[in-house]
C-alpha cells in the first residue's frame, strides 16, 4: 500500500483515503428475473397500412409492457418495452400522403407514449408478392410494386416534422422505403438486384439509394439512427457505389459522434437462417463487378461495427438447423453477442424461437438482448462536506449482448432522508460505451455549495435523454440486481447513506 495523500492505491484501485473521508464498501447481488427495460428485448410487431389502418391500442401496448406475454405461435413468453410498427402506403404510391394518415401517425406516437413503450419504425409500399415465369429462384417476379425516388424523398420530407417532434419515442428508423417489405431487394426503381434484372445493383442504383438512406438520416434528429437491411448497403453509403466487402469498419473514435457513418444500424430479418442469412451477407455487385458470395468479410465488417449502433431483426427460417439451436450444438447466443443484437422479433418465427425455448437459452436469451447491467460492488464515502467533490467508484458488469444505443444521462443522486428533497448529480460517463464486460466507473462529483446538511441517501438514475420522458420510471435503466429497483421512481439504490456535514 503507497500513500498519495488523498487517495491509495489498494489491489491496483485508486481509493479514496480514509484520512480525509470515510468511506464504506458495499456489495450487491445479482438478479436473474426477466423485466422490461427500455429500447431492448423482444418486440411485438404491428404493421398496418392506408388500406386498412388499425390503430395502436393503449390497453393492449400497457398489458405487453406490465404482463409476461405470448406472441402468436410462440411457447414462451417475455415482457415487451418495443413495438415494431410498420406503416404500408400503398395508397400514396404516386401521391403525397394525405393529411389524415400523418394524423394518425401522431397518434399512434401519442399512444406509444402514454404507455411507456417505444417504436421501431418502417415505411414501405408493399407487402404483396406475385409468382410466374421468371428467373428468381423464389419465382418472386416483378413488377413488385414500390414507389419512385421521387415520390420517396418527398413522402421522407412530409414524416420529416414527425419524426422530429416523436423521436422521444422512436428507438431506430429502419430505411424500408424500397422494394418489397421495404427490405430494399425486390424493386421497380432502385436497381433489382435480383436475376429478374442485371442481377447486380448499378452505381447510378446504389446513389438513388444513398440519397434516399440521406434523407432519412436528415428527417431525423441526430440522437437517432437508422438501420440498413444488409451491411453492404451501409459501406456503399460511406464510401460510394465501388466500396470494396472488405472496408474498414468505423472506428470507437468516430462511433456515438453524430455522423452519418456512427448514425447506421442494421437489422438481420433472416438471422440465423443460412450461411449467409438469406442474402444479408452477400455483394450485390456494382456497375463493375458481379454479385457474389461475401459471407466472410461482411460477417466481419458487421460483428465490428454493430458494436456501436442499434441492431435487431427477427428469424425467418428453421432449416438452418441445428446451426440456429442453442449451444453447444448450436450458436445462436454466440451469434447474438458477436453481433450486438439488442432486439428481435416474439412473433416470426417461432419455428426457431421456440426452440431456443425448448434447448434451454431463451431464459438467458430474454434477459440478455441489448444492454443488462449489473452492480457488483461499490465504495463510497460516508460523509462529504457541501461545496467539496464525492468521489465515487462502482464495479459493474454488463451480461447483455450490446450497450445502449441511444444517449442517455447518468446520474447520481441524493435523495434527504428527512425532507425527500432529491439532489441531481450529472456524471460526464457516456453510458452507450458501457460495452459487454466488466465497467469500472471512477468519477469525482462536486456538490452544490448550498447543500443542505443531513443524511442522504444515495441512488443511480438512467432516465431518458428526452425531458418528456425523463420523469417517467418505465423509460428509465433498471439494473439486474435484488432490492435496488424503485419501480415508482425509475431510480436504482446504492443502498448507501451519506451525511453532508457544514
Amino acid at each position: 500500500m503507497k500513500n498519495r495523500a488523498k487517495f491509495l492505491v489498494l489491489g491496483g484501485l485508486l481509493v479514496w483515503n480514509a484520512s480525509f473521508s470515510q468511506t464504506k464498501h458495499i456489495v450487491y447481488k445479482e438478479s436473474l428475473a426477466d423485466f422490461p427495460n427500455p429500447e431492448r428485448g423482444f418486440y411485438i410487431p404491428f404493421g398496418t397500412s392506408t388500406e386498412n389502418f388499425k390503430p395502436l391500442d393503449k390497453a393492449v401496448l400497457l398489458n405487453y409492457r406490465r404482463q409476461p406475454q405470448q406472441s402468436s405461435k410462440a411457447s414462451y413468453s417475455f415482457f415487451c418495452s418495443l413495438i415494431y410498427r410498420a406503416y404500408r402506403l400503398e395508397r400514396f404510391k404516386t401521391s403525397p400522403i394525405d393529411a389524415d394518415f400523418l394524423q394518425k401517425i401522431q397518434a399512434d406516437a401519442n399512444t406509444a407514449r402514454s404507455a411507456g413503450v417505444k417504436l421501431i419504425l418502417r415505411f414501405s409500399y408493399t407487402d404483396k408478392t406475385h409468382s410466374g415465369d421468371c428467373p428468381d429462384e423464389y419465382k418472386i417476379c416483378p413488377p413488385y410494386g414500390d414507389a419512385s425516388k421521387p415520390v420517396v424523398l418527398a413522402h421522407i420530407a412530409q414524416l420529416k416534422p414527425l419524426l422530429q417532434k416523436n423521436a422521444d419515442v422512436i428507438a431506430v428508423l429502419q430505411m424500408g422505403f424500397i422494394g418489397i417489405w421495404g427490405e430494399n431487394y425486390f424493386t421497380d426503381y432502385f436497381g433489382d438486384a435480383s436475376l429478374n434484372h442485371l442481377g447486380v445493383v448499378p452505381d447510378s442504383s446504389w446513389r438513388d439509394r444513398n440519397e434516399v438512406l440521406n434523407a432519412l438520416l436528415d428527417a431525423l434528429p441526430k440522437e437517432r439512427m437508422v438501420q440498413v437491411r444488409t451491411p453492404q448497403i451501409k459501406q456503399r453509403f460511406v464510401s460510394g457505389p465501388q466500396a470494396p466487402v472488405a472496408m474498414s469498419p468505423m472506428s470507437e473514435k468516430e462511433a456515438f459522434s453524430q455522423s452519418t457513418t456512427a448514425r447506421i444500424g442494421f437489422h438481420n430479418d433472416c438471422f440465423l437462417a443460412s450461411a449467409d442469412d438469406y442474402g444479408t451477407f452477400y455483394d450485390y455487385g456494382n456497375s463493375s463487378s458481379k454479385r457474389g458470395p461475401a459471407n466472410e468479410w461482411l460477417r466481419r465488417y458487421f460483428e465490428a461495427d454493430s458494436r456501436y449502433t442499434a441492431v435487431g431483426g427477427e428469424t425467418c427460417d428453421d432449416a438452418f438447423s441445428p446451426q440456429n439451436d442453442c449451444a453447444p450444438i448450436g450458436r445462436a447466443e454466440q451469434e447474438m453477442a458477436a453481433m450486438h443484437y439488442s432486439y428481435l422479433n416474439a412473433a416470426y418465427n417461432n419455428d426457431v424461437n421456440n426452440d431456443w425455448h425448448t434447448d434451454g437459452c431463451m431464459a438467458k436469451i430474454r434477459r440478455n438482448l441489448g444492454y443488462r447491467f449489473v452492480l457488483e460492488g461499490a465504495t463510497l464515502p460516508t460523509k462529504v462536506r457541501a461545496g467539496q467533490a464525492l468521489t465515487c467508484e462502482i464495479n459493474l458488469k454488463n451480461v447483455g449482448y450490446a450497450s445502449p444505443y441511444n444517449p442517455r444521462p447518468l446520474q447520481l443522486l441524493l435523495r434527504h432522508t428527512t425532507t425527500k428533497a432529491v439532489t441531481v448529480l450529472n456524471s460526464q460517463t457516456d453510458v452507450r460505451k458501457w460495452f459487454s464486460g466488466p465497467i469500472q466507473w471512477r468519477e469525482s462529483i462536486t456538490l452544490p455549495a448550498g447543500l443542505q446538511t443531513g443524511q442522504y441517501e444515495l441512488l443511480l438514475n438512467l432516465p431518458d435523454a428526452y425531458a418528456s420522458l425523463a420523469n417517467r420510471s418505465e423509460y428509465s435503466i433498471r439494473l439486474a440486481n435484488e432490492a435496488v429497483w424503485e419501480a415508482t421512481t425509475g431510480y436504482n439504490r446504492l443502498n448507501h447513506t451519506l451525511v453532508v456535514e457544514p
